[in-house]
């Protein structure tokens, strides 16, 4: 990587205790470097610490050990710059999908109509001009995503951490999702941490794939895709596709053993 790295991560080790139960260690020395702009993401097995080290970056949890920086500066709790999509749409079930949207700008005291404006180029962007009037309720799994997405997007985060934001989707749906958040990448190049269980989304998405250990969650192996972009589905069937499968399986499959 060239140049200072927009996230770094150092040391970072996370266990969780409890008065019942015996302490379980999460993260252990983990180690992470993420350029601006960059897709990266996160695969391992159930409970290495994935959604974990979102939650330390984002600035929700803290880290027992280690540190988190961002363009320099540590993360010390949630800031303006980071802004997380999660597997659970989130969506207030009382406001409309443009209200759902401008929730973030609201709480900022953004004027009504500028809170406006952003909102409609924002679902413009996500696909769903003519749905802003309508309530969760009355919306799709994957329009409730875009929702989502485009409700993360609304404060101009720099970094946005993304929780399997497809995994609760049907096939297709999830396949739609991924080339969608693919064109919104494109024309933003926010810098995306992303966690997923599926090889081919982490392969499909990113500029580089971490494979994680069995928990406690240590940075096992980095990927780097060189697949060229813009993408298209089509893309999956080429051999290059598939070497790249075979080889963040090959770095995970014994992790999945132990974590089993």
């Amino acid at each position: 990587m060239r140049g200072s790295p927009f996230i770094a991560a150092d040391g970072v080790s996370v266990t969780f205790r409890s008065a019942n139960r015996a302490p379980v260690a999460a993260l252990a020395d983990f180690d992470l470097r993420v350029a601006r702009g960059q897709f990266v993401s996160l695969v391992g097995p159930s409970g290495c610490g994935k959604s974990t080290f979102l939650n330390v970056v984002l600035g929700l949890q803290r880290a027992d050990a280690g540190e988190v920086r961002i363009d320099g500066r540590r993360v010390d709790g949630p800031a303006p710059d980071r802004a997380m999509v999660f597997l659970e749409f989130g969506l207030l079930p009382w406001r409309t999908a443009e209200a759902n949207v401008e929730l973030g700008l609201e709480l900022r005291g953004m004027a009504s109509a500028e809170r406006r404006r952003r909102a409609t180029e924002l679902i413009q962007l996500v696909g769903l001009t003519g749905f802003e009037r309508h309530y969760p309720h009355e919306l799709s799994g994957g329009m409730k995503q875009r929702v989502g997405l485009a409700r993360a997007l609304a404060t101009n985060p720099e970094i946005l951490l993304m929780d399997e934001p497809f995994a609760a989707l049907d096939a297709q749906t999830r396949d739609l999702m991924q080339a969608e958040l693919l064109a919104v990448w494109e024309r933003t190049r926010k810098t995306v941490l992303f966690v997923t269980h599926s090889i081919e989304e982490a392969a499909y998405l990113s500029d580089r794939v971490i494979v994680l250990s069995a928990r406690p969650g240590r940075s096992k192996a980095e990927i780097d895709v060189r697949l060229p972009r813009p993408r298209d589905y089509e893309m999956r069937l080429s051999p290059e596709f598939n070497e790249l499968k075979l080889a963040i399986w090959n770095a995970l499959k014994e992790e999945l053993k132990a974590g089993a």
